[in-house]
């Protein structure tokens, strides 16, 4: 089949290669122009691990580890009065998720197209086939259209209906960034909660430099569509009072160029296909960073789609019925421990 999927981060390359595994013509559409090389380290856990082996790129993947040996609790002035275990934050195995995505490129580009800075515009389908507009390509036709874009899927606000209807915020949004590792972290992070905000920061690959956290307790998902000046103004108002090293890092906020903000949220739909569409990972079950398993999550999903569809001999109906039921009760877990991560913030 002639597949069309519209994000190139984790669940949409992942499932690329499946496909073309099992002899499908896949085109790739990213709105970004480039690789995404901003965001946290990502946690891989569980069944995950067999997605990246049979992928051919778990030991590449592994070379990459933050190396994280735990995480200091630290109260208002900044002593450490606790510590956390790696794998609260870590996983099994942590990554920079530029790493993640670079690796997951490089395996599929020789086999599949790669189209950056576009998206799709206009979906259309009948019995026989997708016909997609995108913003700067011409109209093409596809036998199937997965939305691998994220939160704001743009297949999915097309295809199921608005972002409002299906998004559900957990009451917590903040900012990423890199600053000079001021704290002199190695290999190791610092945990500041208080008053329905938390400071986290760690350093590992570079021991010049550290990410940096800094969460507050919301009302509304709609904070992450502002512009960054907004945003900023935001976080410093609800960042305001914290002693210790914040004022610092706000200042260090203001002045970075990896700057990035998101709240926690989670998708919940009553089905995850329409006709030839379907949605896989956070376009379709967002289950929140708070879970620490969005990334395992969306790659056993695209995994699993990618078997359903090889097993269902060309009835894609039948296919996505299946992934679906299959993945539900995995989804639903997932979601119930992002809630539980988020309220464990104050939110």
């Amino acid at each position: 089949m002639k597949v069309l999927i519209s994000g190139a981060s984790v669940a949409g390359p992942a499932l690329a290669w499946f496909l073309h595994r099992d002899g499908h013509e896949v085109t790739v559409v990213e709105r970004a122009p480039a690789l995404r090389d901003s965001g946290y380290a990502v946690d891989f856990r569980g069944a995950a691990f067999e997605v990246l082996r049979e992928l051919g790129i778990l030991e590449e993947v592994r070379g990459h580890a933050t190396g994280m040996r735990g995480t200091d609790l630290l109260d208002a002035d900044g002593n450490r009065v606790g510590e956390l275990p790696a794998e609260v934050f870590a996983g099994e195995l942590e990554v920079p998720k530029r790493e993640v995505t670079r690796i997951l490129h490089e395996h599929t580009r020789d086999s599949v197209r790669y189209v950056f800075d576009d998206s799709i515009n206009t979906i259309e389908q009948d019995a026989d086939g997708v016909r997609v507009g995108f913003e700067r390509a011409a109209p093409d036709t596809f036998d199937l259209v997965v939305g691998a874009d994220g939160i704001y899927s743009v297949v999915r606000r097309l295809v199921f209906g608005p972002h409002a209807e299906v998004i559900r915020h957990l009451g917590l949004s903040g900012v990423g960034f890199s600053a000079p590792n001021r704290l002199g972290l190695d290999h190791r992070g610092v945990l500041q909660q208080s008053s329905g905000r938390a400071v986290y920061a760690f350093s590992a690959a570079d021991p010049d430099r550290m990410s940096v956290s800094l969460s507050f307790g919301s009302d509304s998902p709609r904070l992450d569509l502002l512009d960054r000046a907004e945003q900023e103004r935001i976080t410093r108002e609800r960042m305001a009072g914290a002693g210790w090293i914040v004022p610092r890092l706000l200042e260090d906020m203001a002045a970075a160029t990896d700057f990035y903000f998101s709240s926690a949220c989670q998708v919940h739909l009553d089905h995850w296909s329409e006709g030839r569409v379907v949605l896989v990972g956070d376009a379709g079950y967002c289950a929140a960073p708070t879970s620490g398993m969005g990334t395992s999550q969306a790659l056993i999903a695209a995994h699993t789609l990618a078997r359903h569809l090889g097993e269902s001999g060309g009835d894609h109906s039948k296919a996505f019925a299946a992934y679906e039921e299959e993945l539900r009760p995995y989804v639903a877990e997932n979601q119930e421990t992002g809630r539980e991560g988020a309220l464990r913030f104050g939110a």
